[in-house]
């Protein structure tokens, strides 16, 4: 019988180790796994690795008043001959660039027999590059102002409310085209320079 008590006792001894073993190669694969990710996380924030995994940001940037936009436009400085652009103290530290829009836009207006045609503008405190994806895409953001447009009911256009309404939502559908094709928007508002109901 002893040797029956001491095979028992064998056998016990026996387990003990083995799931002693399973418990510490989990525990160790755990380690492993945390220090992976540690290391992933750090690397991806740029801790280490020679800082080439760090993006440079390339989206249009804020132009100070009287600072020099790198993207301007050729002759942007000086208007209708006039001289140098010079800026007051109030308001906005950033200068502000419109972009015109050269032809009206004539639309319907939903649910109703009315027209109404508008001149616009939009306007951008970052650089330059914002009015060249405007230029560029012109055509597409174009298409999205007359659907805007086309969306609004008549009773909008009366209220300035209403106006200050359409003006946001045209601001939010130039916003998407340049973001859709330039990764960035950028425009800040749009500015009504005539507005007329038929």
């Amino acid at each position: 019988m002893a040797k029956g008590k001491d095979k028992g006792k064998g056998k016990d001894e026996d387990e003990k180790p083995k799931g002693g073993m399973i418990k510490m190669l989990i525990f160790a694969v755990v380690l492993l796994t945390l220090g992976a990710g540690g290391a992933y996380g750090a690397f991806a924030a740029g801790l280490f690795g020679g800082g080439d995994a760090v993006e440079e940001d390339n989206n249009p940037k804020f132009v100070l008043k009287g600072e020099e936009d790198p993207f301007a436009p050729a002759g942007d400085d000086k208007k209708d001959g006039g001289g140098e652009v010079v800026h007051g103290d109030g308001g906005s530290k950033y200068r502000i660039a419109y972009y015109s829009f050269s032809e009206p836009f004539t639309s319907n207006l939903a649910d109703s027999a009315a027209l109404v045609q508008v001149d616009i503008a939009a306007s951008t405190q970052r650089d330059g590059r914002v009015l060249q994806w405007i230029k560029q895409h012109e055509l597409a953001v174009r298409s999205a102002i007359l659907t805007e447009l086309a969306g609004t009911p008549e009773a909008d256009i009366y209220t300035k409310a209403g106006k200050d309404r359409l003006q946001n939502r045209l601001t939010g559908a130039i916003n998407a085209v340049l973001t859709e094709n330039e990764g960035f928007g950028g425009v800040d508002a749009v500015h009504f320079k005539a507005f007329l109901i038929q």
